[in-house]
């Protein structure tokens, strides 16, 4: 039997009203479908503005849609809402908590909410989890940024979810604490947890993430595992250096670019699909130029991410 889906979203769609007179209403998300698979890290990439946050707090219970379907852990989020928001936990960009609570009551208050039994809460564990268990009785406003960051992560897990949502958790973080969460992250996913993440870092989605969606304008124009997705880049660069100076960039209609980057060195963008890097040095040379060293740089998520939402 196949494994049912971590999330399922169907059809969804969210209309704002009109901004203003005479302006049509604003659509957000115009009728997004795809699945979450059970187990993994799944990514969640679009511009600014593409309907990320509008779909994630759909999830999450902050915003109402205006159509479609969304199921969590087999649970409508219409049908069985209570189930459905027991079986998710969002980090949000945003650091929200009380700044005079200690880690400790944070997640003890967290807990509470979801009518967790004190014998039954984690706390200590969760806080040991995220490495935050000496700062048990500091007060959150004194934790670093890092720090506050895990402490969202753990409090999102007080009612141990089996899918975690984390919206851009590295956005302005410094590069050891990135690091910091990914493990974090990774070893909670190690551990059965579904991973859902929005990042702008597309780096970091590549390395993370088995499968990624990519929104644009609240339409879905990708969701393939990543590997299949960095395939589709169809442009190559080439970097040649040739034995004497250029007299300027050989212009080829094969060639979608052509720049100096120095006396000797020139940059050759192509179509892989319409030419080979074969067919690129031999034009190169009917130019009359001997060809000294050749490097190639592959596509990369950064490369298609450019590509479907023309974000330059």
């Amino acid at each position: 039997m196949q494994t049912p889906p971590a999330i399922r979203i169907d059809n969804l769609v969210k209309e704002y009203a009109s901004p203003g007179p005479g302006e049509p209403p604003k659509l957000a998300l115009k009728g997004v479908s795809f699945d979450v698979p059970q187990g993994g890290i799944f990514g969640l990439l679009g511009p600014n503005g593409a309907g990320k946050s509008t779909l994630i707090n759909i999830l999450a219970g902050l915003v109402r849609k205006t159509g479609g379907n969304a199921e969590i852990w087999g649970f409508d989020t219409d049908d069985n809402p209570r189930n459905a928001k027991r079986s998710i936990g969002i980090v949000p960009q945003e650091i929200v908590f009380d700044p005079f609570f200690t880690p400790f009551e944070v997640l003890e208050n967290q807990a509470g909410f979801y009518g967790i039994p004190k014998a039954e809460r984690r706390s200590e564990e969760l806080l040991k989890a995220v490495h935050l268990w000496d700062k048990r009785d500091a007060y959150a406003r004194t934790l670093s940024g890092g720090m506050k960051r895990r402490l969202l992560i753990a409090k999102a897990m007080v009612h141990s979810p089996p899918i975690l949502v984390l919206d851009e958790p590295t956005a302005g973080v410094d590069v050891e604490l990135r690091r910091q969460l990914w493990e974090l992250v990774t070893e909670l996913n190690r551990e059965g947890v579904t991973v859902v993440l929005t990042t702008h870092y597309l780096e970091e989605a590549e390395q993370l993430c088995d499968r990624i969606a990519i929104i644009n304008h609240g339409e879905l124009i990708a969701d393939k595992p990543t590997r299949e997705l960095v395939d589709m880049a169809r442009e190559k660069i080439v970097s040649i250096t040739v034995d004497k100076d250029l007299g300027g960039p050989i212009m080829e209609p094969a060639f979608t670019k052509a720049e100096v980057i120095e006396p000797r060195r020139l940059e050759i963008t192509y179509d892989r699909d319409r030419t080979s890097a074969g067919q690129v040095l031999a034009l190169v040379q009917s130019h009359g130029y001997a060809i000294e060293d050749v490097t190639t740089r592959e596509a990369d998520l950064e490369d298609v991410f450019v590509q479907l939402t023309g974000a330059g």
